[in-house]
């Protein structure tokens, strides 16, 4: 799935090159990242990516080895879960029988073999009729996520614990988000389902049978004269729901697997801090640089020398139209100054 706008990620994430697109970890974009680190376990034939028409074209000059074919094109942004729909019916069109990752085309996983072995290990239990989750172990009490809380160990597969997993949670307070990790029980939810084709399909006909029906007249019209039309009509009934809340929650078989990949969602500028290499003062300085006696500050430049003397714990984003600075603990917040730059009218800087 690679439809999101990235706005937390502003200046340098914007609506006609979000943070999929961009070289954010290293000289390759995230999503080229996403699909090196399936190399030798999903081929690029294998490959289908979600989007929208113009991301599409973007993503085809990137990974010119994925076919054209393969671009799943959303009429618009209705979230995840009828964009999960949406891709699993196009896989079961051309493989019925198929096992399916549902990822993301924008987070980083530092362990690319920890993570191949954990989709094996999920593969294994999706063949046995479960939808099955990575739950990240967690490295501190977020708030920022939503949790999963796993049960009875039912299995090992590919030689990691698989456990049934009791429920969903939304994102939590400070306190009960300590007691969730002290619990040992919870895994923060990343997002990622593996499943087969009949599963998921079959649970979206459980749980949202109008739209399900839509959806596999979509499939039966894959590459046909009628596609057009019938993915209008799937996308008009469509629910606005996360996959969580389209069929996650109430699913009658989820298995977690908890992991410990090194994974971030890349959520705000604050994530580079913490994934990208620093300094010996814990700066991360991207671009054209030149400072003195700065500490734990990301410094993002664009086409030209940025100075900096002294600071402490800011992020400093620099582009050809935009400069944004805040302190690293606020840079949540620039979502609201993007919301704000909607309300009077500045497109041009979105």
């Amino acid at each position: 799935m690679a439809g999101g706008s990235g706005t937390r990620l502003w200046p340098l994430s914007r609506k006609d090159r979000p943070k999929q697109a961009l070289p954010l970890i290293s000289e390759r974009t995230m999503f080229q990242i996403s699909v090196d680190r399936l190399a030798g376990l999903i081929p690029p034939e294998r490959v289908y990516v979600v989007t929208n028409a113009q991301m599409a074209e973007l993503f085809k000059e990137q990974e010119p080895q994925i076919p054209s074919r393969n671009y799943v094109i959303e009429p618009f942004a209705k979230d995840s879960g009828p964009a999960a729909a949406l891709g699993m019916a196009h896989i079961a069109h051309d493989d019925p029988d198929a096992t399916i990752a549902i990822l993301t085309a924008d987070h980083h996983i530092g362990d690319e073999e920890g993570f191949r072995r954990a989709l094996l290990a999920a593969q294994e239990a999706a063949l046995g009729g479960a939808i099955v989750t990575l739950g990240i172990t967690p490295s501190y009490a977020a708030t920022g996520f939503g949790y999963i809380e796993r049960g009875d160990l039912t299995t090992t597969a590919n030689t990691l614990k698989v456990y049934r997993a009791l429920s969903f949670r939304e994102k939590p307070s400070a306190e009960i988000a300590k007691e969730w990790v002290a619990s040992g029980t919870y895994s923060w939810n990343a997002g990622m389902f593996i499943l087969t084709a009949k599963t998921g399909l079959g649970e979206f006909a459980r749980q949202q049978p109008e739209f399900a029906a839509a959806i596999a007249e979509v499939q039966r019209a894959v590459g046909a004269p009628a596609y057009a039309s019938a993915l209008a009509h799937a996308w008009e009934i469509a629910p606005r729901k996360s996959m969580d809340y389209a069929i996650m929650e109430h699913a009658q078989n989820i298995a977690v697997i908890p992991v410990d990949i090194g994974w971030s969602d890349i959520g705000n500028w604050a994530s580079l801090l913490e994934v990208r290499a620093s300094d010996v003062n814990g700066n991360v300085i991207i671009g054209d640089h030149l400072g003195k006696d700065n500490q734990g500050t990301l410094i993002h430049g664009g086409n030209r020398l940025v100075v900096t003397i002294g600071l402490q714990n800011l992020v400093v984003v620099d582009t050809a139209d935009a400069l944004f600075i805040a302190p690293v603990d606020r840079v949540h917040e620039v979502k609201q100054m993007v919301d704000e730059l909607k309300a009077r009218n500045r497109g041009e800087v979105l």
